[in-house]
């Protein structure tokens, strides 16, 4: 679109295609609107009653591409602030379970149920509400014959929250495997990821271990609590 409006040669066929702008904007703006409550004030046509271009003056059909061209950039930037501000509250989000997690642990855990359980209750404590902010163990993701879920979903935020038990090094090495075929698993279908670590002293440079997962894609977010 901003080829055609900023061609130097005058035509009379160079805003015919304002329809398929129309209908191919208003099908993503459609598809946005599922995913999150859009307040920017864009707009949509009843396509059954816009004029096709040999009905219209070539004057009308840049009237109608100018009108698409203006819903996609006030969309374009809806969405800019939007994805800005979710990836402020993840990591807002991230650094709530790095300091609240072991005050809320009390007895060295023995399964990752057990530090689900307390991830939980943080949520809670936020004022979040299981059905309503959040699910767990909900949205499954099929990669080949193999399904998997996630431990808990934030749907306005896009994010899928796995907590992982390391008891030893064998199993900080196996975490690393698990992070990422995860990664690859709920990356189809959640657009950020957070992994929590409960470690009980087997992760030894814990800098260098959440790089690394870090690294391996935008978006992931690794939080590592000491017991």
């Amino acid at each position: 679109m901003e080829r055609t409006l900023s061609a130097q040669v005058e035509t009379h066929w160079r805003f015919v295609g304002y329809r398929n702008y129309m209908a191919k904007y208003q099908s993503i703006a459609t598809e946005v609107a599922k995913v999150v409550k859009i307040t920017a004030p864009i707009g949509f046509w009843d396509l059954s009653k816009v004029k096709f271009s040999f009905e219209v003056v070539g004057l009308v059909q840049k009237e109608y591409f100018e009108e698409v061209y203006t819903n996609v950039l006030l969309l374009e930037s809806f969405l800019e602030a939007q994805i800005g501000a979710r990836d402020d509250e993840i990591r807002a989000l991230s650094d709530f379970f790095q300091v609240s997690l072991r005050q809320a642990v009390f007895d060295q855990p023995e399964t990752e149920r057990q530090i689900q359980d307390v991830v939980e209750q943080l949520l809670i404590g936020r004022g979040l509400v299981r059905g309503v902010d959040y699910e767990r163990e909900k949205g499954r993701v099929k990669v080949s014959i193999k399904e998997t879920i996630p431990d808990f979903i934030l749907w306005r935020l896009g994010l899928a929250i796995e907590v992982k038990l390391c008891r030893d090094k064998n199993g900080a090495k196996n975490i690393i495997d698990e992070v990422n075929a995860d990664i690859q698993a709920y990356g189809k279908k959640y657009p950020a990821m957070l992994f929590i670590i409960y470690d009980i002293g087997a992760i030894q440079n814990e800098v260098e271990y959440k790089q690394g997962m870090e690294a391996a894609e935008k978006h992931i977010h690794v939080v590592i609590v000491k017991h």
